[in-house]
């Protein structure tokens, strides 16, 4: 494999960080130029192992701006380009679902549209060389249902989102093979299952459920616990991302998933039983005691599942972790870096907003 030029949308978030970190540390010498706006779940300490790299560049632009997008066009001309950034929480989402869409959708626009007058203008081997990949979620698929016993939602499935979120994922998704299609722009497309590990925002499920541990406060856990995700180590992700982006065939979409379905509950007990080992309660109670059963959230879908045969057979992509020892590398990592996630609680409140206030330094 050759160097390329790589621009990463959302490179300051979860998966985004995790994405920038592999490819500047890959002995291919790749240059790497991240976009991101720093919003709320961005956090530029997850990138402090690259920062002063020559080879990575930071860009602070809103992708929403379609100006300043063409201009990095202009400016880097990438070879390739990885699109993460997203809004992507759902209960976010219900509450104030305008700044998904024009994140998610007119944000995707404006990269498509960037992009496909970038590539219009190559010629020759450049041109054949470029790729658009856009990182999506196996949420527009909908819901599999209680009673689907099988590995879940594969290329073939029919879109169904439920939540403002997973609509606004769809209709990127649409965009991008629109863009295929009429244009021949030379699109990838991925739908993730449930990424977890370091560098989470603390709203998610795992992160959120180890802090609250910590604090010795309740584990709000929906409905009866029973919904079903497929788990995938982020940095399982990454390495999918980039067997897709080198070998993928344009215009296709590849599943990526942990093969790791689970319960909710059943991944809140397997962070308690972590943390009783590795830091116990005061007086040696299970850290399941404090687990607390909440209102279930509108539109909550039962169960995701991914079959990623595809990508297995296709390009020879296996997650390299079990999700029993993804989650004690990710509780180990939350123990050992209360230097990256304190500083997010303690930034407008966000732990007052999470219920991480003695956490955070409130009450």
């Amino acid at each position: 494999m050759t160097a390329r030029k790589i621009l990463v949308t959302g490179g300051a978030g979860f998966i985004g960080s995790a994405i920038v970190r592999q490819l500047v540390a890959a002995p291919e010498g790749h240059q790497v130029m991240n976009v991101d706006c720093l919003t709320y779940a961005a956090n530029p300490l997850s990138l402090n192992d690259v920062a002063g790299n020559d080879r990575y560049r930071f860009e602070q632009v809103d992708i929403r701006d379609a100006a300043r997008v063409r201009a990095l066009f202009e400016d880097f001309k990438p070879d390739l380009v990885i699109h993460s950034a997203a809004e992507s929480h759902v209960d976010r989402s219900i509450d104030g679902p305008e700044i998904f869409v024009e994140t998610n959708v007119l944000g995707t626009a404006n990269l498509l549209f960037a992009a496909l007058g970038h590539w219009r203008a190559l010629e020759g081997e450049a041109k054949d060389r470029f790729r658009f990949l856009h990182v999506s979620t196996d949420e527009v698929y909908g819901d599999l249902g209680a009673d689907d016993d099988g590995p879940g939602f594969s290329e073939e499935t029919p879109y169904d989102p439920r939540s403002l979120y997973s609509a606004s994922k769809a209709g990127s998704d649409h965009l991008v093979r629109a863009c295929f299609h009429t244009y021949g722009l030379p699109i990838l497309l991925t739908n993730c299952s449930n990424n977890y590990g370091p560098c989470q925002f603390p709203e998610k499920l795992i992160p959120l459920i180890i802090m609250k541990c910590l604090a010795g406060e309740r584990l709000p856990v929906y409905g009866t616990g029973e919904n079903v995700r497929d788990w995938l180590y982020v940095e399982d992700h990454v390495s999918a991302l980039w067997a897709v982006a080198e070998r993928g065939a344009p215009g296709e979409t590849y599943m990526i998933g942990g093969s790791s379905q689970r319960q909710n509950i059943e991944v809140v007990h397997r962070i308690c039983d972590a943390l009783d080992r590795m830091r116990p309660r005061a007086g040696g109670a299970p850290h399941r005691d404090l687990i607390q059963f909440v209102t279930d959230r509108p539109g909550h879908d039962f169960k995701y599942g991914v079959d990623a045969s595809k990508i297995r057979a296709e390009l020879g992509w296996e997650p390299s972790r079990s999700f029993e020892d993804g989650i004690e590398e990710t509780v180990a990592w939350y123990l050992a870096n209360e230097d990256w996630w304190r500083p997010l609680l303690e930034r407008g409140g966000v732990g007052e907003r999470l219920g991480l206030a003695a956490l955070s330094g409130g009450r």
